[in-house]
């Protein structure tokens, strides 16, 4: 592979393997720090090789292409969490700065393991076992009742990898797999199925100097387990529950040696003696996270800036929200294939509307882009979050070609 192109005066090289749309959105910030981004991509027209000017084409499951890729740049971090353990661990072993470190990317890789460590440090969690057998899964759905939460310990994202089932025998095909190599090689993940009231993310970054910043709390909507919209800061967030649930994130971070954006995706639970708030933790991701991308237009400083100052130890930037209030929606596929025609639409109907666009074919269900929005006079003005909502879904919906006005 080529070596990518180094500016004068000293200015590192980031690389990032995987060129998805979060690799994509590092690329404006990039540019105002003065980095330069390599990405070691899918194909040519990947979402990141079509605005990131070094974006060799490789395979991040090949321990020979990650390693050259690696070769030219001065840290290595990740869009996503699918790159093999193995490879990982080589790399760390020939002196490349990989951050996350392989130690701390295995709790986002593997969900068993996240599990077992966050209970050892007494992180609140749901009720949880680990289950080879169709016995374990009933022993388990005794204990908690039915229905209860399976999940593929590795390789699941946007709902995927995750059952709600309502008896043993749904299970069967799964179990068939345990002990082979692949995501069900350790067994299932069972969870209890958690009544809560809504799902929040907490966002931090860490450096590897210890730095830490964290973004306001923010709500996140989910329909089929895909997360559809976002509300920063959450709206009605007790201000106690909001520091636990801030001070739980940013200990995760500390305790497993997270460099860069930690994504930790809770269920707010009330108590239904003293109506009491407090949370579960859910997943974990260790990179910007869809319930991050309201920062690139809300906060001081992005996530996508931030997962940069993180991992070269740079001074982390201020993560304050900019405004009371700033809402987030996904941009799903839909009936239309060609989206620019709507896109100049909405940007003449809503001129205070931001479109993030990603690239990407159009595909029924399939992540586009997103949406922001954002105003308010003072944090807590309900009509003001309403109306901003209101904008937000309407140029999402207009985009998927649900409305046509």
């Amino acid at each position: 592979m080529p070596a990518p192109p180094r500016a004068e005066g000293g200015f590192p090289v980031v690389g990032i393997v995987g060129g998805g749309q979060l690799a994509r959105m590092c690329q404006p910030p990039a540019v105002a720090l003065s980095i330069t981004l390599s990405v070691l991509a899918e194909s040519e027209d990947a979402s990141a090789a079509l605005v990131v000017p070094h974006s060799p084409v490789g395979e991040h499951t090949s321990l020979e292409d990650v390693r050259e890729f690696a070769r030219h740049c001065d840290v290595v971090t990740f869009d996503h969490e699918h790159v093999p353990a193995d490879v990982l661990v080589a790399l760390e072993d020939e002196g490349v700065a990989l951050h996350p470190s392989p130690a701390a990317l295995v709790y986002a890789q593997d969900k068993l393991a996240m599990r077992r460590r966050l209970t050892e440090m007494g992180i609140p969690c749901p009720r949880w076992a680990q289950a080879r057998t169709r016995e374990d899964v009933e022993a388990f759905g005794a204990e908690v009742g039915w229905p209860l939460v399976a999940k593929t310990p590795r390789g699941g994202y946007d709902g995927k990898g995750v059952r709600v089932c309502r008896g043993a025998e749904e299970l069967d095909d799964w179990l068939a797999d345990v002990g082979r190599p692949g995501a069900l090689a350790d067994g299932l993940l069972l969870e209890e199925a958690v009544d809560f009231t809504r799902e929040l993310a907490a966002l931090v970054a860490r450096s590897p100097s210890g730095q830490a910043a964290a973004w306001p709390i923010a709500h996140t909507v989910q329909e089929g387990g895909i997360n559809t919209e976002v509300l920063a800061p959450a709206p009605e967030l007790d201000a106690g529950m909001a520091a636990a649930a801030t001070e739980g994130a940013l200990r995760i971070a500390g305790e497993l040696g997270v460099t860069g954006v930690l994504a930790v995706e809770m269920f707010e639970v009330r108590d239904p003696e003293t109506g009491a708030t407090s949370y579960l933790v859910n997943e974990l991701a260790m990179r910007p996270h869809n319930s991050g991308h309201w920062t690139i237009d809300g906060s001081v400083t992005s996530q996508f800036e931030q997962h940069l100052r993180a991992v070269l130890d740079l001074p982390l930037g201020d993560p304050s929200a900019r405004q009371p209030w700033t809402v987030m929606a996904n941009v799903l596929g839909g009936d239309y294939a060609d989206l620019y025609p709507t896109y100049r639409h909405l940007m003449a109907r809503d001129p205070g509307l931001k479109i993030h666009l990603y690239g990407k074919g159009v595909r029924p269900g399939r992540k586009l882009g997103h949406v922001t929005v954002f105003g308010g006079e003072e944090p807590g003005d309900p009509e003001a979050l309403e109306s901003l909502r209101e904008r937000a879904r309407h140029a999402a919906d207009y985009l998927r070609g649900v409305v046509t006005e």
